[in-house]
């Protein structure tokens, strides 16, 4: 009124009550039911769309639920990384794409793709992110603009609201035993940074104190966090900055309201049962799509950069040492160390220290100091 805003009306994201008592069959229905629902309207468009398709969990319920509701062949996009170490997830995706009938599109991301895309992910995503999976995400989301989709539906929600990750049940554990979320810095124990970021998790911490709502278990408590600080802080910004950078939406039918309700409070055990996450979505896939062996172990998504950036490592040490962004935050000589101990380490966790170095030189370039992102790697460094 009058040029002020008087009143604001806002709609909890998650319930904020306990879980609520119900047995499987019956929870098996209303997740068939609010699929079917929260899919159909999600897909609702004047315009043409498909999928992003890994063949884990998340991302074959959407196709089975998207081959119900869809006269015709759903597409279906997946990508994989030839001449690698990583676990190429195409060869499974095929198999339940074409138990599906899906128009199943392979889109090959290679170590050329990561020399050449990274700048331009770097520009495109104007948030400084760690998430390696955002490599992938460009060049699928690319390759669907080709394919003519303007919409794209992802499983994006999943994990959080079906407690898929392994650090619910770390979480879940009786203490002394639990450990809490993400505790570990990506560059602890490195000493690379002039600084120490002590302060780098108040923001998980603040989430967390918010998440323990009166009733809540330990599991509904995890969840809430990842809900109010992993999603849209690294997961959904990653999918719309790659997405929209080619003029294509994302939807995320495991976010719909119903969805996040129906999910949140359910039982701990209809999550997470004999050590396995998404208990009840792996029951309901294991009827609708058979194929997609919900209950085989699976490995985890992985993007080989460790792999691509020891095989440049010296000259990529030299130029990003130096780079106004990683100077002002490092020790150029520890990023130099860093870099080339590449060559004879397997540790991950080195791996992603320098991965996330990479980006952040790359970002800051095209984001802060202006400059043009479309060289490849070492010669926008």
């Amino acid at each position: 009124e009058a040029g002020r805003i008087t009143s604001r009306t806002r709609r909890n994201a998650l319930p904020a009550a306990g879980p609520v008592k119900t047995e499987a069959p019956a929870a098996l229905k209303q997740l068939d039911d609010t699929l079917n629902d929260s899919v159909g309207v999600h897909q609702r468009s004047d315009v043409p769309y498909g999928m992003f398709f890994s063949g884990g969990i998340d991302s074959s319920v959407l196709l089975a639920m998207m081959t119900r509701l869809n006269d015709r062949p759903v597409k279906a996009l997946t990508a994989g990384f030839s001449g690698t170490s990583a676990h190429d997830e195409r060869q499974h995706a095929r198999l339940v794409a074409t138990a599906s009938g899906a128009d199943h599109i392979e889109v090959d991301f290679t170590e050329d793709d990561f020399w050449t895309l990274l700048p331009k992910v770097a520009a495109a995503v104007d948030d400084a992110t760690a998430d390696y999976a955002v490599l992938p995400t460009y060049k699928l989301a690319a390759r669907a603009r080709k394919e003519g989709l303007k919409v794209v539906l992802s499983g994006e929600g999943g994990d959080e609201l079906f407690a898929g990750y392994g650090r619910y049940r770390h979480a879940c554990r009786p203490w002394p035993f639990m450990r809490p979320m993400r505790r570990r810095g990506i560059f602890d124990g490195l000493d690379i940074l002039r600084n120490s970021p002590a302060g780098w998790r108040d923001g998980i911490a603040s989430a967390e104190t918010a998440a323990r709502l009166p009733g809540r278990s330990r599991l509904q408590i995890a969840q809430a966090t990842d809900c109010a600080d992993w999603l849209p802080a690294d997961l959904l910004g990653k999918l719309d900055r790659c997405l929209m950078a080619h003029g294509v939406e994302g939807r995320v039918p495991f976010l719909d309201e119903a969805m996040a309700d129906f999910a949140v409070g359910l039982p701990d055990h209809l999550k997470i049962h004999r050590r396995r996450g998404k208990w009840l979505l792996r029951r309901w896939l294991e009827t609708a799509l058979p194929e997609a062996k919900p209950f085989a172990r699976k490995r985890g998504f992985t993007v080989p950069v460790g792999e691509w950036i020891s095989r440049d490592s010296v000259r990529l040490a030299e130029k990003l040492a130096m780079q106004p962004g990683i100077a002002e935050i490092c020790r150029p000589g520890a990023v130099e160390s860093l870099f080339k101990s590449l060559h004879s380490s397997s540790d991950k966790h080195l791996g992603k220290a320098a991965w996330t170095l990479l980006f952040y030189g790359l970002w800051h370039n095209a984001n802060i100091l202006g400059r043009p992102s479309d060289a490849n790697v070492l010669d926008s460094l």
